[in-house]
């Protein structure tokens, strides 16, 4: 069992990635759980709402991270840590690596202080493989628009915003590189399996 947390801009492929990698662990009868963040429990999704509605009041940062940090600690300890215990795979939308992107780098919060908030809320927990599918933000715009949806309050941050939290997953990754696996979401959905496959099967010897 491995717990796989899938960080990028929004419209980067990540749910395809996803989709892909269930498929293949349905095919060789491993058991996993697919889940998401900010949510993935009931107290989560209630916190989803707050975060990404565009109410009249909006959350400030330091309240935004607060919510995002409380929606992962009810989904650690209910869903995530759970389910590792039972020796499955997690394939997570978002995990503490987008707080950093999100809270430190786009709202410029302290990233001392959201690394002790990570950590807290965590309990410690880190995800075994952070895999990047990197997007430049002209890019995440147009698939943004092409989905014919109304953009939540994150989504409708200025593209200043997204260039930090881009370069924010990138420092990240850069930082420790063996907890992470960089692809470019440029690339087809095809070629991005193949090489996330390389890395889970050849390089960490996960799969087979």
């Amino acid at each position: 069992m491995f717990f796989l947390a899938f960080e990028g801009l929004d419209g980067s492929g990540k749910s395809s990635l996803m989709a892909q990698l269930q498929n293949y662990l349905e095919s060789k009868n491993r058991k996993y759980i697919k889940t998401r963040e900010p949510g993935g429990t009931i107290v989560g999704d209630q916190l989803r709402n707050i975060i990404l509605s565009k109410s009249e009041e909006a959350p400030t940062p330091r309240t935004e991270l607060l919510l995002y940090e409380a929606s992962r600690s009810q989904h650690v300890d209910l869903v995530i840590r759970p389910a590792l215990e039972r020796k499955e795979w997690v394939l997570c939308d978002r995990f503490s690596a987008s707080s950093i992107a999100f809270q430190a780098g786009g709202r410029q919060i302290s990233l001392e202080q959201v690394h002790w908030l990570n950590d807290f809320a965590t309990n410690s927990l880190k995800p075994h493989l952070n895999i990047l599918l990197d997007l430049t933000v002209e890019e995440s715009q147009k698939r943004r628009q092409k989905r014919g949806e109304a953009e939540d309050r994150i989504e409708s941050e200025a593209a200043a915003f997204h260039q930090r939290v881009r370069e924010g997953f990138l420092q990240q990754a850069a930082r420790v590189p063996n907890e992470w696996l960089v692809l470019d979401a440029g690339e087809s959905p095809e070629v991005l399996f193949q090489k996330m496959m390389d890395e889970l099967v050849k390089v960490r010897k996960w799969l087979d």
